[in-house]
This record gives C-alpha cells, sequence and structure tokens, in this order.
C-alpha cells in the first residue's frame, strides 16, 4: 500500500507530461515579464504569481504556467517543499472574466476549469508539502487555491471571499476545496453571499494556519518549510499521500488504511533509522530515498 501510495504521484507527473511540455512552450513564448517566476534553494522551491496588473488572474496561461513550475523536476529528491506566493497587493483575484464570455466558446471554457482543476488536485496529489504565502486579497479560483495548498500561512490584511454569485457565476469549483477546509455553513454563506471573511476568521475556521504580522509573514513561512526539509522525504511523502486517501474514507476504512500504512512506514528504511536514532539519542541520518530497512 505505501508503495502503491508514493508511486501515485509519479502517476499524475506521467499523465502530465504533455501538458508540462505545453506548458514549457508557453512560458518560452511571454514577451515581458513570466506569469510565474520560479525558484530554489535547499530544497524549498518557491513559485511566484506575478501578474500583478491583472490581480494575479489565475486565466489559462498563469494556471499552465502555474502547472509547469509545480511539475518541473517533482520527482527530484533536492525538492522537499513548495511555497506559492504572489507579487502585489491581491494574492488571486481567480479566473479572468474576460475568458469566461461567450465569445470564448464552450470548449475553452471546458478546457479553463479542466485545467484549474488538474493544479488544484495536482497540489495535493505532489508527494511534497505546498505552503500558500499570502499578503492581500484571495477570491473566487484564487480562495480555492489557498485552500487546496497543504498549510497557508497569512498576512493579518489578507482577506479571502468567493463572490462569484454576485456577477452570476456560483463558484462551484472553488467550493469543492473550500468546502473540504471550513465547516459547511461557513462556506455556505461565503458562496451564497461573496462577503470576505478576514485573516483571522479563516484561521478560526481552518481555512488557514497561522495568520501573522506582514513583516513576519516570509520569516515564519520559511521556518515551516525548513523544517519540512528536515524530515524524511519519503516518510513526508507517505504521510501526505495517506492523509489525504483516508481523509476520503470513512472511520472504519480510513484507520485500516493509516494501519497498514504505519507498517508499512517501519519497513522504510528512514523509519527504522528514525526509530534506531531516537534510542541512540542522537540526530537522525536520513537517506531520503523509498527504500525498505535490510534486515
Amino acid at each position: 500500500m505505501a508503495r502503491n501510495l508514493l508511486c501515485r504521484a509519479v502517476d499524475v507527473f506521467q499523465l502530465s507530461k504533455l501538458t508540462l511540455l505545453a506548458g514549457a512552450r508557453l512560458c518560452t513564448q511571454a514577451p515581458t515579464e513570466p506569469l510565474t517566476v520560479r525558484q530554489q534553494n535547499n530544497g524549498i522551491r518557491r513559485i511566484i504569481l506575478n501578474n500583478p496588473r491583472k490581480r494575479n488572474a489565475l486565466s489559462l496561461s498563469m494556471l499552465e504556467s502555474l502547472r509547469h513550475d509545480i511539475l518541473t523536476d517533482a520527482g527530484s529528491d533536492d525538492l522537499r517543499v513548495i511555497i506559492i506566493s504572489a507579487k502585489g497587493p491581491v494574492f488571486s483575484s481567480g479566473h479572468d472574466l474576460k475568458e469566461l464570455t461567450l465569445a470564448q466558446g464552450r470548449e475553452h471554457h471546458t478546457q479553463v476549469f479542466q485545467t484549474c482543476s488538474e493544479v488544484m488536485t495536482l497540489i495535493q496529489d505532489i508527494p511534497v508539502p505546498v505552503i500558500a504565502m499570502v499578503n492581500g486579497v484571495a477570491t473566487a479560483a484564487g480562495c480555492q487555491l489557498v485552500a487546496s495548498c497543504d498549510i497557508a500561512v497569512v498576512t493579518e490584511k489578507s482577506t479571502f471571499a468567493t463572490p462569484g454569485v454576485n456577477v452570476g457565476l456560483f463558484c462551484s469549483t472553488p467550493a469543492v476545496a473550500i468546502g473540504r477546509a471550513v465547516p459547511r455553513k461557513v462556506a455556505m454563506e461565503m458562496l451564497f453571499t461573496g462577503t470576505p471573511i478576514s485573516a483571522h476568521d479563516a484561521l478560526l475556521h481552518g481555512l488557514v494556519s497561522k495568520v501573522v504580522p506582514e513583516e513576519r509573514l516570509e520569516e515564519e513561512t520559511l521556518a515551516i518549510a525548513q523544517r519540512v526539509c528536515q524530515a524524511s522525504r519519503p516518510v513526508v511523502a507517505l504521510g501526505k499521500a495517506t492523509f489525504q486517501r483516508q481523509m476520503a474514507q470513512g472511520r472504519d476504512a480510513a484507520y485500516a488504511t493509516a494501519s497498514k500504512v504505519m507498517v508499512d512506514n517501519l519497513a522504510l528504511r528512514d523509519g527504522q533509522e528514525g526509530i534506531q536514532a531516537f534510542i541512540e539519542k542522537r540526530k537522525p541520518v536520513w537517506s531520503n530515498r523509498a527504500e525498505d530497512a535490510q534486515d
């Protein structure tokens, strides 16, 4: 089971090869500033939404660029955690409504929402934690992006909303992620009214992980990322995959899944290394490879 869960993300990457290549072509065609900026250092990948002039709208091109930056070398042992942030006062305003007129056609509309769904599920399927670092407004699909990330660190001035109902387009796809992050009645009020909630209300309801002063946003987010980097990559990957799987199951099935994976985790080389290090009162030396321990 553990191997199957670890391989699931690999399958996602393989299924995404064609779209990854398409995204690479798209990125090279950008005439000036890229829609997203990717940086990586010491296992931490930074992906910055880079279209503040359009409020970092999740246009089809932006979604394809984001998908490309997530998938690039995603299976590398050097990648341990991803941070998604944005340039400007708006994290993301959601879909680009100019792409959703009748002039664009139903086929284009279908492509937009399919690509968006692929990106959101990819964030949850990729074998490393994904952290949203938010300093501003996140609405509609932008709020969906925050809800889809494993962890969200936000500033006190950040706000979150699903205002689609007010322009005649109910936020049905954002509701998938938001409805799994906050209580049902909170989600329904957000969806029916479009009224923004504050960062502290978002924390209260479980949409975000931590609220910090603006001047400490980077420090607090990087501290979490660096802590993730100290753990074994295959153990984190197994834990993330198992968490996502058991959350979709009933209680008894979830315990059966988790119990089996705990045993599989113990069979990993890094599982045994961690236990041995604890017994010997030393720091573990991780192999960071999904290999079974040798008897």
